[in-house]
């Protein structure tokens, strides 16, 4: 019996692959026979742990491909050449048209991790998934309090709860996206919010 990995296995798409079952489906509810099926060639099970050790492993690494890709759209946060209100208003326009394309699954992984259900046991696997959405929520108060420092703001605006209103908006756009809500209503959507800050200009 042929054991290993097959000649022919690309491990890079193989990746890719998992990355889009896990983003589609969450990490508990994808099976080892999914993630097998997907990256096809025949793929056995000591192929597949030869690859990757484990379906924790392949996940962690699904993750940070994804946070290297798509995850990359949020990087305006961080970015002191942008006005902060124009840094806030970036990330969420591109946010929400990376998560209504076509070509992949729709919504934001990082955001879906904590919409769906995972048992104790694997809440340490999730941790990656939490770690971005608080180093976003904390991007997003940053640019707040910038804003309020060069002038940008008022020094009275509530920065916890506009961070509160724009972070819940952001993890919404994956209900929106895939409940097929088009990318023009919920860019619509964003518009009002920053309305919302616009009523906090200094």
């Amino acid at each position: 019996m042929r054991t290993g990995r097959p000649r022919q296995f690309d491990r890079d798409t193989a990746v890719q692959q998992a990355m889009h079952l896990f983003w589609q489906n969450g990490y508990e509810s994808t099976s080892l026979a999914q993630l097998k099926a997907a990256m096809g060639q025949g793929i056995t099970a000591p192929s597949f742990y030869a690859a990757f050790g484990s379906k924790e492993a392949l996940f962690r690494e699904a993750v940070s491909r994804y946070l290297a890709s798509h995850g990359q759209v949020m990087e305006p946060l961080w970015d002191n050449s942008l006005s902060p209100v124009t840094a806030i208003e970036l990330a969420l326009r591109q946010s929400a048209r990376m998560q209504c394309e076509k070509n992949h699954p729709q919504g934001c992984m990082v955001a879906l991790g904590v919409m769906s259900a995972c048992s104790p046991e694997n809440q340490q696997v999730m941790q990656p998934l939490k770690d971005s959405r608080l180093r976003i929520r904390q991007g997003i108060k940053s640019c707040l309090q910038r804003a309020i420092e060069c002038g940008e703001l008022m020094a009275t605006t509530d920065v916890a709860g506009l961070a509160a209103l724009i972070d819940s908006f952001l993890l919404g756009i994956s209900t929106l996206s895939r409940d097929g809500v088009t990318l023009a209503v919920i860019e619509g959507g964003i518009s009002q919010a920053m309305n919302i800050l616009e009523q906090n200009r200094a």
